[in-house]
């Protein structure tokens, strides 16, 4: 199973980007490949919610319902897909005072097989995966750095 770690630094409190990464369902309204994200459910440190995430390069839409487990002293988030178009999803997000900003680290466990792709297909899909990781990790940054 493939895992890719991402690591931003943001030039913004721990509180403020921890508290926007928290606000999932406002994810459609300034992550161009989040299509529509759903909050289903919300008890306690858990929220589920459905995902519709665009994959761009090729046009195709892919849907999921995570459920995520927030814990706020520490800062971070573990999450895992409970159906949906992965095989396998999950991961964890986590937010660390640094430097006078905030350390944004994510690290993912995916599995998407498709019958009869081949190694180099199965490249494509996990440098889709990366790129995917990095637009979110930036846009997390972009609105931390420059919401009013």
């Amino acid at each position: 199973m493939p895992t890719v770690e991402t690591t931003t630094w943001i030039d913004a409190p721990l509180e403020r980007v921890y508290s926007i990464a928290k606000r999932n369902e406002d994810f459609p309204n300034f992550m161009k490949d989040v299509l529509s994200l759903t909050v289903v459910e919300r008890e306690g440190t858990k929220t589920v919610s459905d995902w519709v995430g665009l994959v761009s390069a090729f046009g195709l839409k892919v849907r999921w319902r995570q459920e995520d487990d927030w814990d706020d002293d520490g800062h971070e988030c573990r999450f895992r897909q409970l159906k949906g178009d992965y095989d396998k999803l999950e991961g964890t997000w986590s937010f660390k005072d640094e430097n006078g900003g905030t350390r944004f680290d994510s690290v993912v466990d995916y599995e998407y097989n498709v019958p009869t792709i081949g190694a180099l297909v199965k490249k494509v899909i996990h440098g889709l995966v990366v790129k995917n990781l990095e637009d979110t990790l930036a846009a997390i940054k972009d609105r931390a750095e420059h919401k009013q």
